[in-house]
C-alpha cells in the first residue's frame, strides 16, 4: 500500500477533541456489529466532512484500523482541503473498472488511518455507487478494518448518500445550527429510513460555546437542541 502525507492536518482545541471523543463513545455504544458509518446531511456545507474526517481519526486514535472513503463523487473537499503531498487514484477509479481496490488505497501519515479519495468527478456518480464494485468494495473493506467510515452527499440535494447507507451499518445525519428547517430534516431522515440502514442519530454541528466560538456536535435521535458544551451531547 502506498503511503501519503496529508499536509493540512491540524490539532483541535481540547472542546473539540473531547466532542469527538465523545462522539466516538456514543458510536461504539450503538453495538461491535456497527463498522460501516455513512455520514451525510441534508444541506451542503453543513459539517459532514470535516465530521467524518476527524471521527475517523478519533478511532484511529484508540488503536482500531480505519479506513476513510470519500464517496463524495460529486464535490470532494478532502483533497483540496488536506493536500495529499502526491497525485492519488481515487474510488472513481475503482468504480469505473480502470484500476484495483489496492491502487486507490492509501496509508496515511495519521496511524491507524488508511484512505481512499474519490478520483475524477464522473458522470453518472449515482450509478456507480449503485454498481457490484462499490458493494464488493465495502465488504472488502469491513472484513479488513475496524470501522469504515463512509462521507457521502446532502442528501436533499442528491440521492447518492441513501445509495450508500443501503449498504452500511448506521448512519449519521449531521445538522447545522439554524440552518435547516425541522421539516426538511423530518423528510431527510425518512429517506434514509427507506434504506433499511440503522439510523444511529444526528450531530448537531456549528453550536456556539460559551457565547463566541463555534463548538461540536452531539448525536442524538431529534429531541430538543440544547446549547450548553457537554448538553450538546445526545444519545441514540
Amino acid at each position: 500500500m502506498k503511503m501519503i502525507h496529508l499536509e493540512k492536518l491540524q490539532a483541535l482545541d481540547f472542546r473539540s477533541n473531547e466532542a469527538y471523543k465523545t462522539l466516538r463513545t456514543n458510536i461504539q455504544f450503538c453495538g461491535c456489529n456497527i463498522k460501516a458509518i455513512c455520514f451525510t446531511s441534508s444541506l451542503p456545507n453543513e459539517g459532514k466532512s470535516n465530521i467524518s474526517f476527524h471521527l475517523a481519526i478519533s478511532f484511529a486514535e484508540t488503536g482500531r484500523r480505519v479506513v476513510f472513503v470519500d464517496c463524495d463523487l460529486r464535490r470532494s473537499m478532502i483533497v483540496g482541503r488536506y493536500k495529499p503531498d502526491q497525485s492519488v487514484f481515487g474510488l472513481t477509479h475503482y468504480l469505473s473498472g480502470q484500476n484495483d481496490l489496492t491502487d486507490i488505497l492509501y496509508a496515511t501519515n495519521v496511524p491507524g488511518l488508511d484512505i481512499i479519495f474519490t478520483g475524477p468527478v464522473p458522470p453518472n456518480p449515482a450509478e456507480l455507487l449503485a454498481g457490484d464494485f462499490f458493494r464488493e468494495m465495502i465488504e472488502i473493506l469491513r472484513e479488513n478494518y475496524d470501522y469504515v467510515i463512509l462521507d457521502t452527499p446532502p442528501l436533499a440535494n442528491v440521492i447518492d448518500s441513501a445509495i450508500v447507507a443501503e449498504k452500511c451499518d448506521g448512519v449519521v445525519l449531521i445538522i447545522e445550527k439554524n440552518l435547516i428547517s425541522y421539516s426538511l430534516a423530518q423528510r431527510v431522515k425518512q429517506q434514509l429510513e427507506k434504506t433499511n440502514c440503522k439510523l444511529l442519530g444526528a450531530v448537531l454541528n456549528k453550536v456556539e460555546v460559551g457565547g463566541k466560538q463555534y463548538g461540536y456536535y452531539g448525536i442524538k435521535r431529534y429531541k430538543k437542541y440544547e446549547d450548553k458544551y457537554y448538553d450538546n451531547v445526545f444519545y441514540s
